[in-house]
């Protein structure tokens, strides 16, 4: 689907995604090779190539940061306002493109009481070399407004409501239910307005 949507050139900034496809590293390869810029979630036992040319596991790489390493910075607005968070960004090995650069980069929560072990995400990132840690922490941010988005379409649209068994019939329910779901949106915004 990526490669058809780059084919018919649309535009993308920035690939994101959950643990599922952040730990596919074709899909990684895939992106750097046709320069798409990813922000990738992935599992704590992930696997990367680290400055030194050793696979090291994303939660040892991490964990081995001073806590001068963080720099605390919000992920965008969310339902209760600001969702800020402790993140960290460590420097991988390079990749094909001289002009690129990757990353590991860490959010960990801000705990509620002081004994409360703080919870950890874990992102695989590549893109231009000159990337601020801002920008990768929008990028991951911005997955949530996505997964906001495909919630409300599965309570006001039926995305969830398919029993098919082919792509065909998948791929047509997918796009009339979130066809209807913008309506639905921009129905609501133009009433908000007026």
């Amino acid at each position: 689907m990526l490669q058809r949507a780059l084919d018919a050139g649309v535009p993308a900034g920035w690939l994101t995604a959950d643990e599922i496809y952040g730990q596919d590293k074709r899909l990684r390869v895939w992106c750097e090779q046709h320069g798409l810029p990813y922000v990738l979630a992935t599992r704590s036992n992930d696997t990367v190539a680290a400055i030194d040319w050793r696979q090291r596991r994303v939660r040892a790489l991490i964990a081995g940061l001073p806590e001068s390493a963080r720099t605390r910075c919000s992920a965008g607005a969310g339902a209760d306002g600001q969702r800020f968070y402790d993140w960290a960004r460590v420097e991988l090995l390079g990749g094909f493109d001289p002009g690129w650069a990757r990353w590991m980069l860490a959010r960990r929560a801000i705990p509620a009481s002081l004994g409360e072990e703080p919870e950890l995400a874990y992102y695989v990132c590549a893109g231009p070399a000159g990337t601020t840690l801002e920008q990768l922490i929008a990028v991951a941010g911005g997955r949530w407004r996505i997964e906001e988005c495909f919630q409300a379409a599965k309570n006001e649209a039926g995305l969830a409501s398919y029993q098919v068994r082919d792509y065909t019939a998948w791929y047509r329910h997918i796009t009339l239910a979130m066809l209807a779901h913008a309506y639905l949106s921009a129905t609501r915004a133009s009433a908000e307005k007026g």
